[in-house]
């Protein structure tokens, strides 16, 4: 099944929450995750840079961090979201705010805006998209070796009972990139091109990506 883009929050078994984002893309698969600093960017592999003339949506930062928050989506909505909570608004208020001002992406499928996000000093995470007839945002309880995830498409309504995966297994964020890619359920989800993840840590998060071979 396509889904398209994935973004997803969970807890490793020793209980270090997680935030992932899965590009799928059958429109545009030539992208990578690009990490510099505490920022994870998505953009074109050197040689495609002009699939950017054609959707200028398609290159983003996908993963940043916010003091005791890690930020996954997977568009231009990262950065506000990233500042409103590094400002001192609440997740909710700013994931809702910055979903209503920037609004579905206005490309040839209506593309929702999906985003995850994760707090390494409390067992909570928070999952929100806005598509053209609705917008969710839901705080989601984390338990260890449990994911929840919301898609672009078809699985496109954050979930606790539906979405999620109760075999989550990953320790590191190189382990959660691979995850996400094509393990649990995400094995049955199509056309993936690249992930990233952030992982608590006792002092911030690890970032990692993975590319396809």
């Amino acid at each position: 099944m396509y889904v398209g883009r994935i973004v997803s929050i969970g807890m490793t078994k020793s209980g270090n929450a997680v935030a992932m984002y899965r590009v799928s893309s059958r429109s545009f698969p030539n992208r990578e995750a690009k990490i510099k600093g505490e920022t994870i960017s998505i953009m074109p592999r050197a040689g495609f840079e002009g699939d950017l003339a054609k959707n200028p949506y398609i290159a983003y930062n996908c993963v940043r961090l916010a003091g005791s928050y890690a930020i996954a989506t997977n568009g231009s909505q990262t950065d506000p979201i990233t500042e409103k909570i590094a400002s001192g608004m609440s997740v909710r208020d700013a994931v809702a705010s910055c979903l209503l001002a920037l609004d579905y992406e206005k490309d040839d499928y209506n593309t929702p805006r999906i985003v995850a996000i994760v707090d390494r000093e409390n067992p909570v995470g928070y999952l929100g998209i806005i598509r053209h007839d609705a917008i969710h945002v839901s705080e989601f309880a984390l338990e260890p070796g449990v994911a929840y995830y919301v898609a672009t498409y078809e699985h496109n309504t954050p979930s606790r009972c539906h979405y999620s995966d109760k075999a989550f297994d990953a320790t590191t964020a190189d382990d959660a990139c691979n995850y996400i890619m094509g393990k649990g359920v995400f094995a049955d989800l199509e056309k993936s091109v690249t992930a990233a993840a952030a992982i608590a840590t006792e002092t911030g998060f690890e970032l990692a990506t993975v590319v396809p071979e």
